[in-house]
C-alpha cells in the first residue's frame, strides 16, 4: 500500500514539473517572440529619397541629383519624402528652400511649394490652364467609375428653340470638349486616390475659353456626361455634328451598319 502512494506521489511530480517546464519555456518563447518584433520594429527599414550631393538653397532638382536610400523607420518624420513610383519625376525641377545634405533623408519642408498633397489641387494645374468642376451623377460618369488622371470627352444635352417649329423646342446632344483631364472627383485627387467611392462633380482642366463653355452649358440647364477615353486614344473627331431625335430616327439603320462593319474589321 505504502508502495502504491509513494509510486503515485511521483507521478504527480512528474506530472507537475513537467506542466511547470512547460508553462516557463512558453513563457520565455513568449518573451522572445516580443523581444524579436520589438526590434524587427525599431530597425525596420523603408525606401525614402536623399540626395547624392550637397545641394544649397535655389537649386533646381534633377533627377540625377536623387537616389532611393533605406533608412530605420524610426528615423523618419512626418515630412521625409518616400521612394514612392515616379517620385523621381514629381521632384524633377522642384527648387530647394534650404541647403540640404548628401546621403541625408529629403524633406518636403526643404522645397518650396511643400508637398503636392499640403498645396492642394491648384499646384497639379498646368500653367494658362484652369480646374472647373461640373455635375454629374453616376449614370453621366460611366456609373462613377471615371478617376482622376483619366481622359474623358465632354457631351452636354439641351432644349433648344426648334428650327422647323416656331416656339417649340427640342432636345439635342453634341460634344463639347474631346480629350479632357480629369483632375478630381469629388475631392479625390490622383495623388490621394482610393477605390470606389460616389461623387457628384468632376474636376476638369481645361482653358479658360473651355471653363466659359462649360459654365455656359451648365447655366442652360444643359446636361453633361462623360465619356471615357483610352488613355493610348489621343484621337480627335473633325466632324460631329449635334443629334437630335429627328436625326436618330433617320439615320440609325446605318449607323449600326457602319458599326458592324467596324466590329468585323477588328475581330479579323
Amino acid at each position: 500500500m505504502k508502495q502504491k502512494i509513494i509510486l503515485a506521489a511521483s507521478v504527480v511530480v512528474g506530472l507537475l514539473a513537467a506542466f511547470l517546464t512547460r508553462t516557463y519555456i512558453a513563457s520565455r518563447e513568449r518573451a522572445v517572440d516580443e523581444e524579436l518584433a520589438r526590434l524587427t520594429q525599431r530597425f525596420r527599414k523603408v525606401d525614402v529619397v536623399v540626395t547624392t550631393k550637397d545641394l544649397a538653397p535655389g537649386a533646381t532638382l534633377t533627377t540625377e541629383d536623387l537616389r532611393v536610400m533605406a533608412v530605420p523607420e524610426n528615423a523618419l518624420s512626418a515630412q521625409t519624402i518616400l521612394a514612392t513610383p515616379n517620385i523621381g519625376t514629381r521632384l524633377a525641377g522642384r527648387t530647394l528652400a534650404m541647403r540640404v545634405e548628401a546621403r541625408r533623408p529629403l524633406q518636403w519642408s526643404e522645397i518650396e511649394g511643400g508637398s503636392p498633397e499640403a498645396v492642394g489641387l491648384a499646384a497639379q494645374v498646368k500653367r494658362n490652364m484652369r480646374a472647373i468642376s461640373v455635375s454629374v451623377n453616376g449614370a453621366a460618369s460611366v456609373s462613377n467609375m471615371v478617376r482622376p488622371a483619366d481622359h474623358v470627352d465632354v457631351l452636354g444635352t439641351f432644349s433648344l428653340p426648334s428650327k422647323t417649329m416656331p416656339g417649340a423646342t427640342e432636345t439635342v446632344t453634341l460634344t463639347l470638349l474631346q480629350d479632357v483631364l480629369v483632375l478630381a472627383t469629388g475631392r479625390q485627387t490622383a495623388q490621394s486616390l482610393t477605390e470606389g467611392g460616389n461623387y457628384s462633380l468632376v474636376t476638369l482642366e481645361v482653358s479658360p475659353h473651355e471653363a466659359e463653355v462649360l459654365t455656359f452649358a451648365e447655366q442652360m440647364r444643359g446636361r453633361l456626361t462623360l465619356t471615357l477615353r483610352n488613355p493610348s486614344d489621343p484621337n480627335y473627331e473633325r466632324e460631329l455634328r449635334q443629334v437630335d431625335f429627328s436625326q436618330i430616327r433617320s439615320e440609325l439603320e446605318s449607323l449600326n451598319e457602319t458599326r458592324q462593319r467596324n466590329l468585323g474589321k477588328r475581330s479579323r
